[in-house]
């Protein structure tokens, strides 16, 4: 079978982002107070809370389509690793009911946000010219 790397990479990039877009568009919908909560009650400032949007809406979008693919992929990850330190920090030496790790997804998500920093979009991707594709 021939090799198909620039496929498996929209394929990969679509896998990760579309979940997460859902993600983000129901917070459009509902809204953020929750995560302004956290950071309040982490004696952050609250207005950090609307850089969910730029994780969980601009950074996906950017991946499917392959634009600025490494960026979105760095917003991608830091915005999975501030949910886990917000909201997930007791769950990291947990296990769920099935014996999975508890952050897996998270960490799924933060790890291929991190393998899009490293490998760009491939060639099926509207850029691919610009060091941050």
């Amino acid at each position: 079978m021939k090799k198909n790397s620039d496929l498996g990479m929209f394929i990969s990039r679509i896998a990760i982002g579309f979940p997460m877009l859902v993600y983000g568009i129901s917070k459009l919908f509902y809204g953020i107070d929750f995560i302004k909560n956290l950071l309040i009650e982490k004696g952050l400032p609250s207005f950090f809370a609307y850089g969910v949007f730029l994780g969980e809406v601009v950074a996906p979008i950017l991946i499917i389509v392959g634009f600025r693919t490494r960026l979105a992929g760095l917003f991608f990850a830091i915005n999975c690793l501030t949910a886990i330190c917000l909201a997930q920090t007791s769950n990291i030496l947990k296990l769920n009911e099935y014996g999975g790790w508890a952050l897996e997804l998270l960490a799924i998500y933060m790890l291929v946000g991190i393998s899009f920093l490293f490998t760009g979009a491939g060639k099926l991707s509207i850029s691919t010219q610009n060091q941050w594709d």
